[in-house]
């Protein structure tokens, strides 16, 4: 159950509103009742059932309609259910004090409704104020989060820049091309094409939250060959992509940090290749699959990769990153996010 954090409101709520609920009665008249424990008691106990009764359906209505974009089912919800438990406990405390004279007379139907009016007039800025206390959270909530995930896209193009910039990197690509040049200058050409292509999209796509699948699948084909050109047979790209899917969108270098992923933790051999398979369902979603074959030695990761796409598919308020893994296959599945996400959020990044 959600937890609210309310102590110090009901602390000072409660005895305010027996205080009002006391002056109102007694027509002002309430310090002469202070003096009657039990006059003073049962207001209190009756103060303290509507509050908590109402304080329930409060945390019922977040459990159920969370979060900013949801207030107005929330409030709906919220509205009927409290307004029904309050009139319901006046109308039944109203009956027990009648029957039993408790004020000392029975009550006309005009005490009924003004007990209930009275206890509604209460709620109201009782309700405004835990719903204002409660939006200003989660516009906080949201700001901090949008604020997080600018950074982990910041992060993630620090990263990405930063793996194919290493030292390594750039000196098997230049080793490649060298080798490339005086054997092929044809494939040369191409392996620098591609190559340029890479830092193209990195540059160009990476600043943006999403990018449309059709844009991750033509960087990684570029990728894939400059892969390809190092490793040979070794690795295979096998794609099955539904053109249903292609304008869906996904966080930027997706594809590449799971290909890359797959490439680190594997052996990549001609006589026992890597095969890697991208293919989409018509649940939406995007898998990359590769067979399992661990390098003897393992290698260490902080899965950071893994990390930052399950963060921001979290962040941008999406159904989780599933990954799984048997003897034979690691898989990772993607939620891909439908075009209309950007006209409706209404994007700032």
């Amino acid at each position: 159950m959600t937890k609210l954090n309310d102590k110090w409101l009901r602390i000072i709520g409660i005895p305010v509103i027996t205080l009002v609920a006391l002056v109102v009665y007694h027509e002002g008249k309430a310090v002469k009742y202070f003096g009657h424990a039990k006059e003073v008691f049962h207001t209190i106990v009756a103060v303290v059932i509507l509050w908590e009764l109402n304080r329930l359906v409060i945390i019922k209505s977040r459990e159920k309609y969370p979060g900013i974009k949801l207030t107005r089912q929330r409030l709906i919800f919220l509205l009927a259910w409290t307004f029904f438990i309050t009139i319901l406990i006046r109308f039944l405390f109203s009956l027990f004090y009648s029957l039993n004279m408790f004020w000392g007379y029975v009550f006309p139907v005009e005490r009924y409704i003004f007990n209930i009016i009275f206890g509604l007039l209460i709620l109201l800025p009782i309700l405004a104020l835990y719903e204002g206390i409660y939006l200003y959270q989660q516009w906080k909530r949201t700001y901090f989060e949008a604020e997080r995930l600018k950074k982990e896209n910041l992060q993630t193009q620090l990263d990405s820049l930063k793996s194919q910039i290493q030292p390594h990197f750039l000196f098997n690509s230049l080793s490649t091309l060298s080798s490339l040049v005086a054997e092929d200058p044809k494939k040369a050409e191409r392996f620098i094409e591609e190559l340029s292509s890479v830092y193209r999209y990195l540059l160009q796509n990476n600043e943006q939250p999403l990018t449309s699948l059709q844009n991750e699948l033509e960087f990684i084909d570029a990728y894939f060959h400059l892969l390809q050109t190092r490793f040979g047979n070794g690795v295979v790209l096998e794609k099955n992509i539904q053109n249903q899917h292609l304008n869906y969108l996904l966080p930027p270098l997706t594809l590449q940090l799971l290909v890359e992923n797959a490439m680190k933790h594997n052996i990549v051999l001609s006589h026992q290749p890597l095969i890697i398979k991208i293919y989409t369902d018509e649940a939406n979603n995007l898998f990359v699959i590769n067979n399992l074959q661990k390098k003897q030695k393992s290698v260490i990761s902080n899965k950071t990769g893994l990390t930052n796409i399950s963060n921001k598919y979290r962040l941008l308020g999406q159904s989780h990153v599933v990954i799984r893994q048997t003897e034979t296959i690691f898989q990772v599945m993607v939620p891909l996010i439908s075009p209309q996400y950007l006209s409706v959020n209404h994007s700032d990044f």
